[in-house]
């Protein structure tokens, strides 16, 4: 048995370029602007929550979309009725088109051939408007769903163009401007902290028109607007101006008064138009119209043919500004409503970032400790791997331009703990060949070989796991989905590949006859041929387990899941004050202003206060008012507050939020089911499935019984838990498979002591890993993981422990039952010469 020397150079190819797309994040950026263009320079980049910065997530109203197209369609329809000389009664709106009346039906075929031309195609069979008769004189026209779908798509595609051209005015550098699902795009911009100057930037439509004052003689008829004052204008239906004609917007300040106010240029076209319109309306009075509020309403003292003017309206230098960006970028096609909005000081970012590099080397070097103490110098070898695995996977998100989140670095974190799983199967799989007399090079072949399906069945659980989590969740949560992912995949390569060739090459360099995998100490807290019998403590152990779920279940309803923003919808802010230990200062300023409860607690001793708001009635809009109406009390009471964190989730998102996690725990259970089914026989995913569910509900009873926030991070936890406690299951389903082919002659109950017994070093060391690489999380990682961090560390004992006492038992039963009935496990193979027992 040797390596093959082109299997070694390319194993030796992949880890160089991985290192070099990982290099440049521990270079200095000086280093970095002298590096060869030509090799990787881009380091991975930091999410919102590491770097600080603000998220939005807005929706196109698809209601008010809707609306618009109906008024413009009347517009229209009246206007070729005129042109074409025919009278109508009415023309009445409704949610999805026009009905309309004519004085004669005589001419109804007539109207309705012209009213076709406001149709548009969709695609090549479909158009955008039903024209259809109505009675004997009357018309309808609809409003297709195929022609919603499509006004849908072009006015987010055009809000995105005018998105990018708004931020460009306000030079936000590596801003995210993207498209999610139908109606929805999602804004990040790092550094830019004051969410209601992004808001009062992306949500407003801009669009800006010139109407001309009447009364209720006026033949288009009038609508009563108001300003920012209060004072009410009749302002006519009819446009006399788009601002669509303007060329030009700055702020400025009135040379008179020095108010700020906003200078303005129409193009061409728009400079005529103008002067023809204040030529003819000399001593009346026009109004300056945005968004349906009144800017100003100037009476024109004379004809205006320059093709500029000035607004002004009471604002300040920020609103100037901020309108005369939102006019140079144009309008939008149609109001936005911020449905989600998340911002991130700096300073939190960078204290973030700080706590999970220590986590990080903690949980590395106690790893790194444990498998050297346990398995001396090839534990090195592992650890060589263990490394490697770390700075492919960084080097994987850089190639891939993944984005690190908070979340994503509790994944890495996670992952050192998990890539030694393979290592330590392994290890303990070549020590049963050399106890069988194998030399060391066959000792290394079969022992990776017999190790191999188990490796690959627990890594295709937990990554099934992983991929669900990524599908359903949103945001940071995605950033953790994509590292365990990553860190799945690579530890197959390093853990498996890169440690065969490096064992094989000690082995054969050093002329080993055997392979001796000894602990450092001499010494092995599970000393080899153990022979617990589990099985009769299977009561005790059901027993336990099930006081254990009942008390979990009545922790549930009672205090029940202390469910986060992200479930619950609401605000909640994490705010730099004073004195954050008077909570009754900040209470009282807060509970007058009638928002519902209002609950305050401080944040160890981080020197910050967390204030959260429950949902308000009402929409998105309700919610970013309430947040605005906390940060004005919070700095009347305390003027140097800052907020660190804020974050609003109205009840759209909050409610898809929570159904996508319910689906993704479900989904995730069952596709367990069905692999372990597929792999195993059906015994097997029961049990492991009843064993499963019994996991979730006692790390659920945790969060209850700690007032964790449960939120998107807490569905990191569970699915991770999920595809763990999977993983620890089918080892030692493996094993019991592989003994009930091979010793046919041994009842099911002394076949399941005997697998557990074979397996029990490789479940302790692996739960102790896996502990040891959350454990720094939980203690030094923060409030902003512990919701994940401390139900995993729970969760690993706890599946650690079910997979004994609950799973076995299970199959322990339905073995019997299937015995009693005359079927036997793996019947079809039992008879297969080809397979040897287990030792």
């Amino acid at each position: 048995m040797k390596n093959s020397p082109y299997l070694v150079a390319l194993y030796l190819a992949i880890i160089f370029a991985g290192l070099l797309f990982a290099l440049p994040n521990v270079l200095p950026a000086s280093v970095l602007e002298r590096w060869p263009s030509a090799l990787p320079d881009k380091p991975v980049a930091l999410g919102l929550d590491l770097r600080g910065g603000s998220h939005l997530v807005l929706e196109v109203d698809g209601t008010e979309l809707r609306r618009e197209r109906v008024r413009n369609l009347a517009e229209d329809a009246r206007r070729l009725l005129r042109e074409d000389d025919i009278p109508w009664r009415s023309v009445e709106t409704g949610e999805r088109g026009l009905a309309i009346t004519l004085r004669s039906g005589d001419q109804q075929d007539a109207a309705i051939d012209q009213l076709r031309s406001l149709s548009n195609p969709v695609g090549t069979a479909r158009q955008d408007l039903a024209v259809s008769r109505r009675g004997s004189d009357g018309i309808e026209l609809a409003l297709t769903d195929e022609g919603l779908l499509q006004s849908m798509g072009r006015a987010v595609e055009q809000s995105l163009e005018v998105i990018r051209q708004r931020v460009d005015q306000v030079g936000v550098s590596e801003p995210t401007i993207q498209r999610v699902g139908s109606d929805r795009i999602l804004v990040q911009l790092p550094g830019l902290q004051d969410p209601a100057q992004l808001r009062a930037l992306l949500g407003s439509t801009a669009k800006m028109s010139f109407h001309m004052l009447g009364d209720a003689s006026s033949p288009d008829g009038i609508r009563t607007l108001r300003d920012s004052q209060g004072n009410s204008y009749p302002v006519r239906n009819s446009i006399a101006l788009s601002g669509d004609r303007l060329s030009d917007a700055s702020a400025g300040f009135d040379p008179q008064t020095r108010e700020p106010v906003v200078n303005f240029r129409f193009d061409r076209t728009g400079a005529r138009e103008f002067a023809a319109i204040t030529e003819a309306n000399v001593g009346r009075p026009f109004a300056i119209v945005l968004d349906g509020q009144v800017l100003s309403a100037p009476v024109i003292r004379e004809p205006i043919t320059g093709g500029s003017g000035q607004i002004s309206g009471s604002f300040t230098v920020q609103e100037a500004g901020t309108l005369s960006a939102l006019l140079r970028a144009g309008a939008l096609p149609a109001k936005l409503t911020v449905i989600e909005e998340r911002s991130v000081g700096a300073d939190l970012g960078s204290d973030v970032i700080r706590k999970g590099v220590y986590a990080g080397i903690a949980a590395f070097v106690m790893v790194f400790l444990f498998m050297f103490v346990l398995y001396g110098g090839w534990g090195l070898v592992a650890n060589v791997a263990l490394a490697l695995n770390v700075a492919l996977t960084i080097a994987g998100m850089s190639a891939l331009g993944a984005t690190l989140t908070l979340p994503g670095i509790a994944g890495i974190v996670l992952g050192i703990g998990l890539a030694v799983d393979a290592n330590v199967l392994i290890n303990e799989r070549i020590r049963e060949e050399t106890l069988k007399g194998k030399s060391a090079l066959m000792a290394i072949d079969a022992g990776f070989r017999r190790a191999y399906a188990t490796v690959m069945d627990s890594n295709l659980t937990a990554l099934i796991a992983t991929l669900l989590l990524f599908w359903f969740g949103s945001g940071p949560v995605r950033g953790f989905a994509i590292t365990m992912a990553l860190g799945i995949v690579i530890s197959m390569f390093t853990a498996v590949s890169v440690v065969k060739v490096m064992m094989l090459a000690i082995a054969r360099q050093r002329r080993l006859r055997t392979i001796q995998i000894k602990p450092l100490l001499g010494f092995r807290p599970v000393p080899d041929g153990t022979q617990f019998k589990f099985m009769k403590a299977r009561l005790a152990g059901l027993g336990l387990t099930a006081l254990l779920v009942i008390g979990s279940v009545v922790l549930l309803f009672k205090p029940g899941l202390n469910f986060g923003i992200d479930f619950r919808g609401g605000i909640q802010m994490e705010v730099a004050v004073a004195a954050p230990d008077d909570l009754s200062r900040y209470r009282g300023a807060l509970e007058g202003l009638g928002l519902g409860e209002v609950s305050l607690q401080t944040m160890g001793n981080e020197g910050r206060l967390l204030v959260r708001v429950e949902r308000q009635p009402g929409g998105e809009v309700q919610q970013t008012a309430a947040m605005d109406k906390l940060k004005a009390a919070l700095l009347v009471v305390d003027p140097k507050a800052s907020f660190e964190r804020t974050e609003v989730v109205g009840p759209k998102v909050s409610g898809e939020l929570a159904q996508a996690g319910v689906i993704a725990v479900i989904l995730a259970t069952l596709a367990m089911l069905v692999y372990i089914w597929v792999r195993f026989e059906w015994p097997f995913a029961v049990g492991a499935i009843l064993t499963l569910a019994l996991d979730v509900v006692l790390t659920l009873g945790v969060f209850a019984l700690t007032g964790l926030d449960f939120s998107l991070t807490a569905i990191a936890a569970l699915l991770t838990l999920v595809g763990y406690s999977v993983n620890d299951k089918v080892v030692v389903y493996d094993r019991m498979r592989e003994n009930l082919r091979g010793l046919r002659k041994l009842e099911l109950r002394e076949v399941i002591d005997l697998s557990i017994n074979q397996t029990l070093t490789r479940s302790l060391y692996t739960s102790v890993t896996a502990f040891l690489a959350v454990l720094p999380l939980a203690v030094w990682g923060g409030s902003a993981v512990a919701s994940f961090a401390v139900p995993m560390a729970f969760g690993i004992v706890i599946a650690a422990s079910s997979s004994v006492f609950i799973a076995a038992p299970i199959l322990l039963f339905l073995g019997d039952w299937r015995g009693r009935r005359g079927l036997r496990m793996f019947a079809e193979e039992a008879d297969d010469p080809s397979v040897q027992p287990a030792p």
